[in-house]
This record gives C-alpha cells, sequence and structure tokens, in this order.
C-alpha cells in the first residue's frame, strides 16, 4: 500500500466542544476535494498556523491522495473524540479517515491522513475491554450462541500500530479469520494493540514485551480464569510478529494450541533489509537508494560490536530505540519454540515477500520431529494470506480481498482437533 502523505498534526491545548464542529469538517472537506477550491478551504484554517501551511500546499495533497487513491467519492461516516474528528471517506482505491481537530474557536488546527480508526458503539454488545497492565485493550468478543465448541482464539498482531483487525488498506484479515470462525462454532477475541489504541505509553524503553507479548498473555489469562469461559481450549493466533514472538508468549500464557502464520524464524533485522530490497526491484520508486543505504548502515552498526543500549534511535533500523533491538538481538525463536508442548499450526503463503518460505523451512526443519505440528504452505497467497498472481508488489494490499477459504479451512480443522 503507497504511504500516504501526512499534511501536518500540530498540538495545541483544546478547549470544550461546540456545535457545529462536524459541519465544518464536512464543509472543508467539500470545498477542498469537490470544489477544488484551496483558497477557500485554507479559510477554515485558525490564522495561528494558516502562515505554515499555503493554499498551493492543499492543492499538492489533494493531488498526490488522488494519485495514490483515487477521486474522493464521500463520507461514510464521522466520530470524534473531544476536539478530533475522524471523517471516514471513501475514495476510487481505498478508505480511510481524514482526521480534523478543532480549537476552542471552531478553526482548524490539524488536518491528516491516518487508517480507519474504529468506534466501538455503546451497544455493541461485542465490544470487550480487558485490562491489561495499566491500560484497557479495547477489543470484539465473537462467541456462538449456538452450536459453541468451547474453543476460543485470541488474536496477536504484527508489527505497527495496528486496529483489532489487523486492517490493510480495506483488507481485514482478522476480521475475515474471526467470522469464519465464529460460523463454525468457534469463538474468538480481536483487540486493538496498545500502541494504537494509547501511543504514548510506546516509549524509548520499550520493547516487544509491552507492544505485544504482555497483552497477549494477558488477554489468555483473561479468558482462562473468567467463569464464563469455563472449559474452553484458549488458542492463540499471531501473524508476522506476533508469530515471531509466539515462543515468548507461550511460555506464559499456557495455550491449549498455537498457531503462526507468516511468522518470521530469522532476525527481524535481516529481514528488513531482505524486504527493503525487493521492493526496490519491483517498485524502485517505492524504495530510494539513500534509504536502502542508511538502512543497511544502521543494521550493519545493530549487528556490530559497536551496538549499545546508548546509541541514539535515529542511528537504527525502524526508528526503533536500542532497549527496543536489545532485547530482540537476545531472543532465538528457534531456541524456544522447542519447549512448547502443545499442538502448532504453521501457515505460509509463497506470494509473501516480507516473511518468505527461507523462515517457513527452517521452522519446518526444526520441528521435524514433533508429531503434534502441521505445516501448510499456500503458493497462491500473500502476507495476509489473501489470494493474487503476478510478481508480488506493495500495490497488491491496495486491492481489496479476502482471506483464501482453503487456508480457513485448514484452520479451522486445527482448532476443532
Amino acid at each position: 500500500m503507497k504511504k500516504l502523505v501526512t499534511l501536518f498534526i500540530i498540538s495545541f491545548s483544546l478547549f470544550t466542544f461546540s456545535q457545529g464542529r462536524k459541519e465544518i469538517g464536512n464543509d472543508f472537506i467539500k470545498t477542498l476535494f469537490i470544489e477544488k477550491n484551496a483558497v477557500k478551504a485554507h479559510s477554515y484554517f485558525d490564522p495561528s498556523i494558516a502562515g505554515e501551511i499555503k493554499a498551493a500546499d492543499l492543492t499538492a495533497v489533494t493531488e498526490q491522495i488522488k494519485e495514490n487513491l483515487g477521486s474522493f467519492k464521500n463520507i461514510l461516516e464521522v466520530n470524534n473524540e473531544k476536539d478530533s474528528y475522524y471523517y471516514y471517506s471513501e475514495f476510487d482505491k481505498s478508505k480511510l479517515d481524514m482526521l480534523i481537530t478543532f480549537n476552542g474557536s471552531d478553526k482548524i488546527i490539524g488536518f491528516v491522513f491516518v487508517p480507519h480508526k474504529i468506534f466501538d458503539k455503546a451497544d455493541d454488545k461485542t465490544f470487550l475491554k480487558i485490562k491489561s497492565d495499566d491500560i484497557g485493550l479495547n477489543g470484539t468478543l465473537l462467541v456462538p450462541e449456538q452450536d459453541n465448541k468451547k474453543k476460543l482464539v485470541i488474536f496477536v498482531h504484527g508489527s505497527g500500530a495496528q486496529d483489532r483487525d489487523e486492517s490493510v488498506g480495506e483488507n481485514k484479515p482478522f476480521k475475515d479469520i474471526a467470522e469464519a470462525l465464529f460460523k463454525n462454532g468457534i469463538a474468538s477475541y480481536r483487540y486493538d494493540k496498545r500502541i494504537y489504541s494509547y501511543p504514548e505509553t510506546f516509549t524509548e524503553q520499550s520493547t516487544v514485551e509491552q507492544e505485544t507479548i504482555s497483552d497477549a498473555v494477558n488477554a489468555a489469562a483473561y479468558f482462562k480464569n473468567n467463569e464464563r469461559f469455563k472449559g474452553y481450549q484458549v488458542i492463540i493466533l499471531g501473524h508476522s510478529l506476533g508469530a515471531y514472538l509466539m515462543p515468548e508468549i507461550a511460555k506464559k500464557a499456557n495455550a491449549s494450541k498455537y498457531i503462526f502464520m507468516a511468522g518470521n524464524a530469522r532476525p527481524l533485522q535481516d529481514l528488513i533489509i531482505e524486504q527493503l530490497e525487493y521492493i526496490r526491484k519491483v517498485d524502485p520508486s517505492k524504495v530510494p537508494e539513500q534509504l536502502l543505504e542508511t538502512t543497511k548502515k544502521q543494521v550493519s552498526l545493530l549487528n556490530s560490536d559497536k551496538f549499545s543500549l546508548t546509541i541514539p534511535t535515529s542511528e537504527l533500523p525502524m526508528g526503533l530505540s536500542a532497549a527496543y533491538w536489545s532485547y530482540l538481538m537476545k531472543y532465538n525463536p528457534l531456541d524456544e519454540v522447542k519447549n512448547i508442548k502443545a499442538p502448532m499450526f504453521f501457515a505460509q503463503g509463497g506470494r509473501d515477500y516480507q516473511v518468505t518460505e527461507k523462515d517457513f523451512s527452517l521452522w519446518k526443519n526444526q520441528l521435524k520431529n514433533n508429531k503434534n505440528v502441521v505445516f501448510h504452505l499456500y503458493p497462491s497467497l500473500n502476507h495476509l494470506f489473501i489470494k493474487g498472481s503476478g510478481v508480488p508488489a506493495p500495490k497488491n494490499y491496495e486491492i481489496k480481498g479476502n482471506v483464501d477459504q482453503e487456508f480457513l479451512n485448514d484452520l479451522i480443522q486445527f482448532v476443532l482437533k
């Protein structure tokens, strides 16, 4: 998926809610994208920041958005958190939120494009918030009322600020899987990742323990200790980073089964270079040569004797801190996975250029004598387990699809076994 341009985000001390903001935002979007009147749209901004962004800049943004996403079609829904309004908008190729922030005078002080944020409705009976350490995980719980198989699957995301559906553009792999499980009598819980809901909690000292592991373990503990789910098998499904960290999660979660979807077995820094080189080969515009060379230098430093906890984040890959990388440098999933005694299911897409068959083969070789493990390779599936053809490339994620039925059938069979 092409990287969306961020126009600007400016933080202000905000004041109380004022009527009419929803309509003001609607008018601003209509003026900018339908009337294509950037000068008029510019007048919606507060004078304190209007000098920082020109009407010509607004025009440039709309042109770039059109190039990436196609023409603006309409606003699907509007949600707000205090002074920030999320206009869920449809374009020809995708859907996303236009986030508009107002000040006390109902003038715009922030305008940015972001992935669609899910807002739980007060009457939504599937909403469940689980306490995890000092935060609350906002999630969706699906429990079949009929033909309930007494099995519950917990979803663990890949890297980055992922929502509960693990949305990539209009693709929602976790939602697809959860609904397929539900139709087959299997309960599930999927939650918004903490760095999605509470990005401010992720600091220079944070590691994958805070990003992923603790929340997965706490979610499992919640259901195992909840009287309503007494007698259920709790199963953990991890995708990408979530699968990579599964051996560490398993140490504390003590689940009945574990599902590894496109989990890397090799160090994360090795995959970064491999991914960038591949993307530059198939679409050079996505990865400038300077970015590739800079990342190679950062990875080289990370792998050298010079790496220490005092190295600035700016000198390390992916904008991640030394504390984050230090944790991963000490982690070896291939060693840890041997300690898992519960049944395991490994799935890999043949068109996945982010995590490849190299990793799948490493897992398979490491567990070749374990009779409780099953491996499935799906030649035509990508990293999201959506079927495709041709040369795999980032643009594939812009195409709306659904998780493959053959994979879903194998997954359901494993869960029910």
